[in-house]
């Protein structure tokens, strides 16, 4: 049986579906191959079949996994996969760690729906919003100080954003952004001193969605997104960097 490493209260269908799920990811079962039957999982697992049914439902759920009937379960390729699952996400980062081209896209999208987003927010926010988005900020600047985590930090501001754009399906896309925000965010916050750089953007950004100012909020969400790319890619460029492995 393979070894899992989990948390103390994690099921046994969640350790099953992570260790799938990485799997599948990392390419060991491989897109249009059929994965082992239930009695092989079983054996390899040593847990019964509720459990593997149950993990197997939840990959086909996720588009990772095709049940078919007298066929076997088939593994599906990334086409297939929900990419804003917050576990798919995880699996991704877990098998291939700097991922040049997911991390690419991520930055692609941020540059498409965040500018939009601050604009709206600047528009439309409720004072409550308003204030959620200073607060936020705020939690930021303490983090810098060191008194909380930076990364929940700034992905509480960036998602506050997302739910005051008044946009229902830009709010419905809070949940699977912020897994793919967090991912970018865990990457760029490793730079040295890049957290306090980033701080007088992220505060431009607040003020003008505070004041109401839409065209200003826009451009300043748009410069700190780009800031972001050229700190992410000199990030992933170190990873990759054999001189400074």
């Amino acid at each position: 049986m393979d070894e899992i490493v989990t948390a103390p209260r994690t099921t046994f269908q969640r350790q099953v579906l992570d260790r799938l799920g990485l799997d599948i990811c990392t390419g060991r079962y491989q897109p249009g191959q059929i994965l082992p039957s239930e009695n092989e999982l079983c054996e390899r697992f040593a847990f019964s079949r509720i459990v593997i049914r149950e993990a197997v439902k939840s990959l086909a759920a996720k588009g990772m996994l095709d049940v078919r009937r007298k066929v076997g379960t088939l593994v599906l390729g990334p086409s297939e996969w929900n990419l804003f699952d917050p576990d798919i996400i995880v699996w991704r980062t877990q098998a291939s760690g700097a991922d040049q081209e997911m991390s690419r896209d991520l930055m692609e999208l941020r540059g498409i729906v965040e500018p939009a987003a601050a604009r709206l927010a600047a528009l439309r926010a409720t004072d409550d919003e308003r204030k959620a988005i200073r607060a936020a900020f705020e939690g930021m600047q303490r983090a810098v100080e060191g008194h909380g985590d930076y990364v929940s930090a700034d992905l509480a501001f960036h998602t506050a954003i997302l739910a005051s754009s008044g946009n229902q399906f830009v709010r419905q896309m809070k949940v699977g952004l912020s897994a793919v925000l967090r991912r970018g965010f865990e990457i760029v916050s490793q730079k040295p001193g890049g957290p306090r750089e980033s701080l007088p953007a992220h505060e431009t950004l607040c003020r003008h969605i505070v004041e109401g100012n839409a065209d200003a909020a826009q451009k300043a969400a748009l410069a700190l997104i780009e800031h972001a790319t050229k700190d992410l890619q000199q990030c992933l460029d170190n990873e990759a960097s054999p001189a400074r492995s």
